[in-house]
């Protein structure tokens, strides 16, 4: 979703906004534009499309000025052209906004009723318009921010610049991140540690309803009520280096490439592995009590919670509840106090996940957050965290996050198991001892992927689809759904994907010739079930593409006129090595297309919006 960058500096600001911009493209956009401050006027460049417009805007049209702010905006109020692309301004004032202002219409038409003019169809415009009617009053810049904030409804991170201050920036946040980075001489502001990273990594991270005023000498933090506040300052990792592609086409490709290294490291934090046992994190509850387990999240994170399902389901015999967060927050269903909620997000900023997680909170329930980002808003608010060591992703479509995700709800799930006394330290050593082999058994499989001609023919079979289907049972169920997701996402080639036992309560009807079936169908006690189903797509000529081991592929010789061969591994880890296949065919398939891998259309990486 939209991102943020300002910088009140003592050089040009214009190339190093921008350098800001490209590390911020991952989160998805559809124009991008800047404004500086020099010699006390504001003034401004935008573009509709991809930044590189925007860089051939500002070769025409130079920007000076050593204090500035940028923006990548992702449309929601407002066609995505130059027109509403921001940085949006007034005579006094230049903003860039991030979120979404409920009651822009109200205040929109009492303005207009001042005799201020709108000239987007954006809602960004009336914060615009509210502070510059404020500071004409002869409000303070940093009193008309606190009184904005009283007017706003909605969630969203902000940046601003006013006319003929040479020495102020001041930001915002309600629900939406946004974090202050502290320079020699320089300050920042930025949607996350990517954009102010490299550019210092001394960072603190605004909380909800804080109000940054910027000078050269520091800020100042204010509460929604104006009082001042402290928030600790904290040394990043995140770097410039961190989030280059080497020598790879596409961030995708080489975040796929990545996760037998990241899988190990999360899985390293989890186990000790001297004794092959969990080495869970302090939790807010005790497991041995817990009674049921709730999962929350969106998008593939709630593929990675539906997979967990059925491990703890299984290992802990408990019920597991997994629901979609843009349901859950709304639906406002009955909270266990003796169970535990888990809510799971790459970024830990996700909106409807951190409002569900709020709503629970607020009902007494011990809350658990698995996240990516340490510092994020969910990681913060909740009672306890469990975090992945994926790294930066900037690939829009996730791939390393949810295969860290996988392996830490394994290592969860194994953990409430001993809790709970539903397995002996013997099968508990078996599962660690697997999932400690999960990092090379995926470097294996992918190397063996790597230039396949066999896998090459596979991607031009679904290359020439119209429509993709995926078939899975119990934990290769989540992972069809999740390959499906992954096809969609970045090839724009239907597909869909179904439990294989629902394929002949409706999805049969679509199969034919034309129809690629692809099974995810490891060596498990679901196998024959499975083999079965496809068996009755390919009685129907439907074109079967097995996913599966050394003895299914035997199985399935006679039926599947393509077949992926995975390594053998333990089919409780299966989903962990399954995922890697289902994210390359979506890869190659997008690279054949010509989309736009990393970042494709109407997509954003950081959902923080409704």
């Amino acid at each position: 979703m939209c991102g943020i960058i300002g910088i009140l500096g003592t050089q040009d600001a214009s190339p190093l906004l921008i350098d800001a911009l490209r590390r911020l493209e991952y989160r998805g956009y559809d124009s991008a534009g800047i404004a500086t401050l020099h010699n006390g006027a504001l003034d401004r460049r935008r573009a509709e499309g991809k930044l590189r417009n925007l860089e051939a805007v500002l070769r025409d049209e130079p920007l000076a000025g050593v204090a500035g702010i940028g923006h990548t905006r992702w449309a929601t109020h407002g066609q995505p052209n130059v027109v509403n692309a921001h940085p949006h301004m007034s005579d006094r004032v230049a903003l860039v906004h991030n979120g979404i202002i409920e009651n822009f219409g109200d205040l929109r038409r009492e303005l207009e009723g001042k005799g201020h003019t709108f000239t987007t169809e954006t809602d960004t415009e009336t914060i615009v318009m509210l502070l510059t009617d404020l500071l004409a009053a002869g409000v303070s810049p940093k009193d008309a921010m606190v009184m904005a904030m009283e007017r706003l409804h909605g969630a969203f991170a902000i940046a601003v610049l006013i006319k003929g201050e040479e020495d102020l920036l001041l930001g915002a946040r309600r629900g939406s991140p946004l974090a202050v980075g502290y320079g020699d001489g320089e300050m920042y502001l930025g949607s996350d540690a990517i954009a102010v990273g490299p550019l210092t990594p001394r960072i603190a991270y605004l909380e909800e309803g804080d109000i940054a005023v910027l000078t050269r000498q520091g800020a100042e933090i204010f509460n929604e009520k104006g009082e001042k506040v402290e928030r600790r300052i904290q040394v990043t990792e995140v770097t410039g280096a961190l989030i280059g592609k080497g020598n790879f086409r596409h961030f995708m490709e080489k975040e796929i490439y990545e996760q037998p290294a990241v899988i190990g490291e999360t899985l390293g934090s989890l186990i000790d592995t001297v004794r092959r046992t969990t080495m869970l994190p302090p939790l807010p509850v005790d497991l041995a009590k817990i009674d049921r387990v709730t999962i929350v999240a969106c998008g593939t994170s709630y593929y990675a919670g539906s997979v967990a399902k059925y491990w703890i389901e299984s290992l802990v015999q408990i019920p597991v509840e997994v629901d979609i967060a843009s349901e859950y927050r709304y639906r406002q269903g009955p909270v266990s106090p003796g169970g535990l909620a888990l809510f799971i997000s790459q970024s830990g900023e996700t909106i409807d996940t951190l409002a569900a997680m709020r709503y629970v909170k607020s009902k007494g329930s011990a809350t658990l957050a698995l996240v990516n980002v340490p510092t994020s808003a969910m990681a913060r608010e909740a009672d306890g965290a469990m975090r992945t060591l994926a790294g930066p992703e900037i690939g829009v479509a996730s791939t390393k996050a949810f295969t860290t995700q996988l392996a830490a709800l394994a290592c969860l799930a194994v953990g409430l198991a001993v809790a709970k006394g539903t397995i002996d330290n013997a099968r508990a050593s078996q599962i660690t001892g697997a999932l400690m082999e999960a990092p090379a058994r995926c470097a294996e499989l992918l190397a063996r992927l790597d230039g396949d001609e066999s896998f090459k023919k596979i991607v031009e079979t679904i290359s020439e689809a119209r429509d993709v289907l995926y078939l899975g049972r119990g934990t290769s169920f989540p992972i069809a759904m999740e390959g499906a997701l992954k096809l969609k996402e970045i090839s724009y080639i239907h597909a869909e994907g179904y439990a294989a036992g629902e394929m002949k309560h409706g999805p049969i009807a679509l199969i034919d010739e034309q129809v690629p079936v692809i099974a995810v169908a490891p060596s498990d006690h679901w196998f024959e079930k499975t083999a079965s189903n496809l068996h009755e797509v390919a009685a129907r000529r439907g074109h079967v593409i097995a996913i599966t081991d050394k003895a299914g592929a035997a199985h399935l010789s006679g039926i599947a006129r393509h077949i992926i061969e995975l390594p053998d591994i333990d089919p409780l880890v299966a989903p962990l090595l399954y995922t890697l296949p289902a994210q390359l065919i979506a890869y190659h398939v997008a690279v054949r297309k010509g989309t736009d891998v990393d970042q494709p259309r109407n997509l954003a990486k950081s959902v923080v919006v409704e």
